[in-house]
């Protein structure tokens, strides 16, 4: 697949972190007691140990909207400042309005324009590039992007390839307009973005919407809950990931031996040591997380880049690559350089 032309950007920063993890921990020992599985046969195929686990009466916008102040708090930003909102999410509070107008009011930004974004797993990539198109046009100088997933309400808790593998949560970043004369940290380089529509039956949650509705007739067989081919799966994502992080770094003018840290989609531990070892980057430079998380969807990348800051993971100057894979299929990179 050959890369996308570059395009001239107005610079783009990201300004703030922030992430929201909800209070409930599933183990894998805990899961063990309702399906047939095991903490080492769950640890051993996918390095995930526990999982975050919404309260009933928490939504994905309230999730999301947590992770928005901490992220504006760290920027220094107030929610009047935000001119645009967009929300990655394949878990919406409801159809429409969209889950960024619930943000929206929620933190009070009445100056924002909202939308969700949904790209699966990708979907924060995918976030943060529209978020930059708008820069570019000098529209808008100051966006919140946000991950956020309420991934336990799509899961069908008898499915043990499936239900072991997802958690809720959301992460968040605040992006302003950088002059191009200032070394502003958290500066993103590049991003590249790809869909394979010819294999969207792969993985995707099949019922719910309008090709099949939920009705009292097909409801047992859980239509509005995960369903993904495993193996086929895994081989995408690692075929795509290594594509779309050697071209977005090609554009950045960099390459890999340049990457300090690797902030990959948080899915699958064999997944992330595949895309190390043929970036030829030791594991000390890939962060992980899904041992606390699992795949969260949409919130693992910026979840993941709060936690690698407030960590001190991150350097002025660094150069970090985000990747991610999803259901679409989708697949996107981005290098920032902090």
């Amino acid at each position: 697949m050959p890369a996308p032309s570059s395009q001239p950007f107005c610079a783009s920063s990201i300004i703030g972190t922030g992430s929201y993890m909800p209070e409930k921990v599933l183990t894998n020992d805990d899961l063990s007691k309702i399906v047939d599985t095991s903490d080492e046969w769950i640890t051993s195929r996918t390095g995930i140990k526990e999982r975050r686990i919404a309260a009933a009466e928490q939504a994905t916008s309230d999730l999301a909207a947590e992770a928005a102040r901490k992220a504006m708090e760290s920027a220094g930003v107030s929610p009047e400042e935000i001119q645009l909102i967009i929300v990655a999410t394949v878990t919406p509070d409801m159809f429409f309005p969209s889950t960024a107008c619930f943000v929206q009011k929620k933190i009070g930004a009445s100056n924002a324009v909202c939308f969700d974004v949904s790209a699966a797993c990708s979907g924060f990539l995918y976030a943060l590039q529209v978020a930059r198109h708008f820069i570019n046009t000098g529209n808008r100088t100051t966006a919140l992007v946000i991950g956020a997933e309420k991934l336990s309400s799509l899961i069908n808790w008898k499915d043990r390839n499936t239900c072991v593998l997802f958690g809720d949560g959301a992460g968040a970043v605040v992006i302003r307009r950088a002059d191009e004369e200032t070394d502003a940290p958290g500066r993103v380089l590049s991003t590249v973005m790809g869909t394979d529509g010819t294999l969207a039956d792969v993985l995707k949650v099949p019922g719910g919407g309008s090709a099949c509705p939920i009705t009292p007739e097909n409801v047992e067989s859980h239509p509005n809950t995960i369903h993904m081919e495993g193996r086929e799966t895994f081989k995408h994502a690692v075929t795509r990931m290594l594509e779309a992080s050697q071209q977005a770094l090609e554009m950045a003018g960099l390459s890999a031996s340049d990457v300090a840290l690797v902030i990959p989609h948080q899915a699958n531990a064999r997944i992330i040591s595949a895309i190390a070892e043929r970036l030829n980057l030791p594991l000390e430079r890939v962060f992980m997380n899904l041992d606390k998380y699992g795949n969260t969807s949409a919130a693992t990348i910026p979840v993941a880049l709060d936690e690698a800051n407030k960590a001190g993971r991150l350097k002025k100057g660094d150069v970090v690559l985000l990747v991610a894979f999803g259901g679409g299929f989708t697949w996107a990179s981005s290098v920032v350089r902090w």
